[in-house]
């Protein structure tokens, strides 16, 4: 009966306990991050607001730059070659894409890649770009944004980007290579238990996870991790994670039409790769990615360099990339 007792008393304290750590308010973003937002702006689409950031750059120069940012982060992957880029290109330009950042973050929502693929269409319209030649560079869940991107101007689709270049990273370009992290399977088929789930996630469950897909040598920062959640927790956006992972069973499904437009496309290609990353491994992915696309150039960066190569070596990267975008 006392173990009855002390049960009840456990759980009558735990309960506002819970109700507490469910309302943690999200932290307030960084003077990094408020500095990234506030050079930002924000267009419509569909009653949603969408944050993009465009900075104008070298003076002499057309060229735009489009940047498609991964899950579960946001544009301000980019802001370590921001700067960079600038120096190169007439326009760079990120967004967030629906779901992460400083974006609206609906819910309920049927988060899809053809959505993304059109709200970066409306982008550039709102940008006045519609006709206007761009370079795609893109990461991880951007990278499945650009090959819809690709798809629909390889068939010449109303309202389709005019992709000048594309510039693939780390990211599951292929189904059959890509190997999620079991929190990503336990969100995505969870079923009951992924709602659960997340709201139960917290900044140190988040950058141990995160952590595991970053080299051992080029771990973020605990400001950084703290960015990345930041903008995570921002508008509730732990709460349709489990919504957005969708992509990886899109990206089975679509398996096709997405690696088909990589093939078929006489847009140039170029894939810039961390070797060690967990998510798409060393050897696996490169060399299917090698046999699959021979027209393709490659950079792969340092032997150390994991999952997010513009965040753990952003020269590496910057050198890349510009040594690609001058060789045409």
């Amino acid at each position: 009966r006392r173990m009855k007792e002390w049960w009840l008393q456990v759980g009558l304290l735990g309960v506002p306990l819970l109700a507490v750590y469910l309302h943690i308010p999200p932290p307030q973003p960084s003077p990094a991050l408020r500095s990234w937002k506030s050079s930002g702006s924000f267009f419509t689409y569909k009653d949603l607001n969408i944050f993009y950031r465009d900075s104008s750059g070298a003076v002499g120069s057309s060229d735009v730059v489009v940047l498609l940012h991964g899950f579960p982060t946001s544009s301000y992957d980019w802001s370590k070659i921001w700067e960079g880029l600038t120096q190169r290109f007439h326009r760079v330009i990120a967004l967030d894409f629906l779901g992460f950042g400083f974006s609206d973050k609906p819910r309920p929502h049927g988060y899809s890649i053809f959505e993304q693929a059109t709200i970066v269409e409306g982008l550039l319209r709102h940008l006045g770009l519609r006709h206007h030649r761009i370079n795609l560079v893109s990461h991880d869940y951007g990278d499945t944004v650009a090959q819809e991107l690709l798809h629909r101007y390889e068939h010449n689709k109303t309202g389709s980007i005019l992709i000048n270049s594309l510039c693939l990273s780390n990211g599951g370009i292929f189904p059959e290579t890509h190997y999620p992290r079991f929190i990503q399977k336990l969100l995505k088929d969870g079923g009951l238990l992924s709602p659960i789930i997340t709201r139960l996630m917290n900044f140190f469950f988040f950058s141990g996870g995160l952590g595991a897909v970053f080299g051992p040598y080029t771990q973020p920062s605990q400001a950084e991790y703290w960015d990345m959640w930041t903008a995570v927790r921002n508008n509730d956006g732990n709460l349709v994670m489990d919504s957005i992972l969708q992509y990886i069973n899109q990206r089975k499904k679509h398996r096709e039409r997405w690696v088909g437009a990589l093939m078929s496309t006489s847009v140039p290609l170029h894939l810039i790769y961390g070797p060690l990353d967990p998510v798409n491994p060393h050897p696996e992915f490169l060399q299917l990615y090698k046999k699959v696309l021979p027209m393709s150039t490659v950079s792969v960066l340092d032997d150390h360099i994991s999952h997010y190569p513009q965040l753990e070596d952003p020269t590496g990267f910057l050198n890349a990339y510009l040594n690609f975008i001058n060789s045409f």
